[in-house]
C-alpha cells in the first residue's frame, strides 16, 4: 500500500491565518489534493469557520471531484449563507461555487440532461452576474449559455462581461489574471482570436504561476474552443509545465558508467524542451538518480515511488553500483516533493514489487498531469533491446511498452551499450527473472471488500429473501466476468472478491453499486435504508491453498489493507486506494474515472490512506 511522507501534520497551535495561507500556497503550486487535505485538518481544529469550508469544498471542485464537492457544500449549509442575496464579496464566492459545482454536475452528463443541467448552471450564474455585476459569474454564465447551443444569447452576454471589465482599474496582480482571462474567454465566444491572444497574453504574465487556476482556465477554454470550432492551439499561450515519467537503465553494462556525461546532457535538454516541472519515477543507480539530480537542478519537482522499503532497494537497487551512488540517491530522495512505498513488505526476490511500483509511478504521473491539465511525456535511457527479448516483465523496456500502449509521447534516450558485456541482463537481473517465474510468488491483483450497512437489522425471516435477493445479485455481476473473477467469498452480507486485473475490478465494483441501487428493497421486504458500501485496492498477494477450506484463495497484508476501507466506505460508494487509481489511468480509453475524497484514517487503526471514489466516465 502506498505511504507518502508528509510535513504537513495537524498542528492544534495554528492559527486560522495560518491554515488558510498553506491552502492557498497548496492550490498555487497545483496540490489541490494537500489543499483540500490542509483544509480537513485545519476544520479538525476549527470546526465551524466558513472560510475553511469554502476552501475544502473549492478544492475538491477544482480537483474534479464533484460528487464530494457537492455533498460537502450541502452537509456545511453553504447555500444558507447567501438565502439573503448579500452582495459581500466572500458571500458572492460561495453562491458562485455553488453554481460551479451545478456546472461540473452537467458537464458529466449527456445528451438533453446535459443540456437542461447546463441551463440551470448558465442561470444560477446569471442570477448572481444580475445581482452583483461581477465578471466572474457573468463570462460563466455566458459559457454554459454557448454550451447550449445558443450562441446569440452567449455573445451578448460575453459583450456585457467585457463592458465591465472596460476602464476597470485591477486590484492586485491576481484579480488582474482573473480579469485578463475573462476577457479571452469572452473574445473567444464573440469569435474575436486576435483580442483572446491578446489578453491571454497578458494573463499570463499576471499568473504569478498559480498553476491551479491556469488549469482550471484552460479547461474553460477548451469547452468554448470546441464549441466555437476554434483550433486549441491558442492554449499554448497560457500552459502549465509538463509531467514526465521517467526510467531507464542501471548503472552497468546496458549504460556504462563512461556514457553519463552524454547521457545527463540529453536528459537536460529534453527537460527544456518540454519545459519539465514535475517528475515521476524510482531512484535506483543510473539514469533515475541522473533523471531526479536534473529535475532538481532545474528546479522541477521529483516525485519518487520506490518497490519496497528504501534500505532494502538501496541494497538491491543502489549499493551495487558503488558508494558515491548511495550518497547520491539521499541527496536526491531528501530533496524529493515526495516518496511513496508501493509497498512497506519485503522484497523476497519478486520481481512483481518493481513491475508494482513502476506502474503506479506511471500513473500517478498521468494523474498529476489530469489535474494540471498540462502534457505528460515518458522520457527513458533506453538500449532499445525490446522486453520479449529479455524474456522480462521488469525493466525500461518493459516500461516503454507499456507506456506505448497508453499511446502517449515519449522520448527515448540512447546509452553508448557496453558491447563486450557478457549479456544484456546483469547477474542481479537474471536472478529477478526467475524469481518472477516462481509459482509461489506474489502477483499484482486488484480486491473488492464489500457488506450492505444496516445488515444487522435484518430478523431471522428476512434472511432468506437477503441471501436470494442481494447475494444473487452479487453472484449475477460476478458470472458476468467469468475467469477473470479470481476468487468470491461471502459471510453474512460480506463479500470479499479478487479479480485479475484492474479494469475488470472496476467494472464489478460500479455493476455491484448499479445492481443494488436498482434494488427496491422494501418491494420485496427488505428495510430500504439499506446500501453497498465497497472498497477497492490492487496490490501483491499470495495465491495459496487453504488447508481449512481445502480450496485455493488469495492472502497477504494488501488482502488485510483492502478490507479496512470498506468499513469507512459511505453507502452507495465505491472508494479506491492512490494505487488503484494510479493502475486505472495506466490503460487506455478505460470508461472510469477516480475523484479524490481526501486521507482517510482506515478501520481498525490501520494507518491514513489516499482515498479516491471510483464512478463512470461520461463522454459529451
Amino acid at each position: 500500500m502506498p505511504d507518502e511522507k508528509s510535513s504537513n501534520l495537524s498542528d492544534p497551535a495554528k492559527a486560522i491565518g495560518e491554515w488558510i495561507s498553506e491552502i492557498r500556497n497548496a492550490n498555487a503550486r497545483g496540490e489541490l489534493l494537500q489543499a483540500y487535505d490542509l483544509a480537513e485538518r485545519a476544520l479538525e481544529d476549527f470546526p465551524d469557520d466558513v472560510v475553511l469550508r469554502y476552501s475544502a469544498v473549492l478544492a475538491l471542485a477544482r480537483a474534479g471531484a464533484t460528487r464530494q464537492a457537492r455533498a460537502r457544500y450541502d452537509r456545511f449549509k453553504l447555500g444558507d449563507l447567501i438565502a439573503d442575496r448579500g452582495t459581500d464579496a466572500f458571500l458572492t464566492d460561495m453562491a458562485a461555487l455553488d453554481a460551479r459545482i451545478a456546472k461540473d454536475e452537467a458537464l458529466q452528463e449527456i445528451g438533453s440532461q446535459r443540456n437542461r443541467l447546463l441551463a440551470g448552471a448558465a442561470a444560477r450564474y446569471e442570477t448572481i452576474f444580475r445581482r452583483t455585476g461581477g465578471y466572474y459569474p457573468g463570462i460563466n454564465a455566458a459559457t454554459l449559455t454557448l454550451l447550449c447551443g445558443d450562441l446569440p444569447s452567449a455573445q451578448s452576454l460575453a459583450r456585457e462581461v467585457l463592458n465591465s471589465l472596460a476602464g476597470r482599474n485591477a486590484g492586485g496582480t491576481h484579480d488582474d489574471y482573473f480579469a485578463r482571462a475573462t476577457e479571452a474567454e469572452a473574445a473567444l465566444i464573440i469569435g474575436d482570436l486576435d483580442a483572446a491572444k491578446t489578453s491571454l497574453r497578458a494573463a499570463s504574465l499576471a499568473s504569478g504561476r498559480d498553476l491551479s487556476v491556469i488549469a482550471t482556465t484552460r479547461r474553460q477554454l477548451k469547452l468554448i474552443c470546441e464549441a466555437r470550432g476554434i483550433t486549441a492551439e491558442v492554449l499554448g499561450l497560457i500552459s502549465v509545465p509538463s509531467v514526465i515519467h521517467y526510467a531507464g537503465h542501471l548503472v552497468g553494462p546496458r549504460f556504462p558508467q563512461a556514457s553519463e556525461a552524454a547521457v545527463r546532457d540529453q536528459i537536460t535538454a529534453a527537460l527544456q524542451r518540454y519545459d519539465v516541472g514535475f517528475g515521476y519515477g524510482s531512484l535506483a543507480a543510473g539514469a533515475d538518480i541522473l533523471f531526479a539530480e536534473e529535475l532538481l537542478r532545474k528546479g522541477a519537482e521529483v516525485n519518487v515511488t520506490l518497490p519496497f522499503e528504501i534500505e532494502e532497494f538501496k541494497k538491491i537497487s543502489v549499493a551495487p553500483a558503488g558508494e558515491s551512488w548511495l550518497r547520491r540517491f539521499d541527496v536526491c530522495c531528501s530533496a524529493a516533493k515526495s516518496l511513496t512505498l508501493a509497498t512497506t513488505d519485503q522484497y523476497l526476490g519478486e520481481d512483481a514489487l518493481f513491475v508494482y511500483s513502476s506502474q503506479m509511478a506511471m500513473g500517478l504521473a498521468r494523474l498529476r498531469a489530469r489535474f494540471l491539465d498540462t502534457a505528460v511525456h515518458q522520457i527513458v535511457v533506453w538500449d532499445g533491446v525490446p522486453a520479449r527479448e529479455l524474456k522480462s516483465t521488469n525493466g525500461t523496456a518493459a516500461d516503454v511498452f507499456r507506456w506505448r500502449k497508453l499511446g502517449l509521447p515519449a522520448e527515448m534516450i540512447r546509452p553508448a551499450r557496453d558491447c563486450d558485456a557478457a549479456a544484456a541482463n546483469s547477474g542481479a537481473a537474471r536472478q529477478m527473472e526467475s524469481a518472477a517465474l516462481n509459482p509461489n510468488g506474489r502477483s499484482i491483483r486488484a480486491m473488492l471488500f464489500g457488506d450492505i450497512k444496516w445488515f444487522s437489522k435484518l430478523s431471522d425471516a428476512q434472511m432468506p429473501v437477503f441471501t436470494r435477493e442481494v447475494l444473487g445479485r452479487f453472484a449475477h455481476v460476478l458470472g458476468r466476468h467469468g475467469n477473470r473473477v479470481l476468487y468470491r467469498n461471502t459471510w453474512g452480507d460480506g463479500l470479499s472478491v479478487v479479480i485479475a486485473d484492474v479494469e475488470t475490478a472496476a467494472r464489478c465494483a460500479i455493476e455491484l453499486q448499479e445492481e443494488i441501487e436498482s434494488l427496491d428493497f422494501e418491494g420485496v421486504g427488505l428495510p430500504d435504508f439499506m446500501g453497498l458500501r465497497l472498497g477497492a485496492h490492487i496490490g501483491p498477494v499470495y495465491r495459496l491453498r487453504d488447508p481449512v477450506l481445502k480450496r485455493m484463495c488469495f492472502t497477504g497484508s494488501h488482502v488485510c489493507r483492502t478490507a479496512r476501507i470498506e468499513p469507512i466506505t459511505p453507502e452507495g460508494a465505491v472508494y479506491v486506494t492512490e494505487a488503484f487509481a494510479a493502475a486505472l489511468v495506466t490503460i487506455r480509453n478505460v470508461p472510469f474515472t477516480c475523484e479524490y475524497v481526501g486521507q482517510v484514517p482506515a478501520a481498525k487503526n490501520y494507518g491514513t490512506m489516499r482515498m479516491y471514489s471510483l464512478r463512470r466516465s461520461q463522454s459529451i
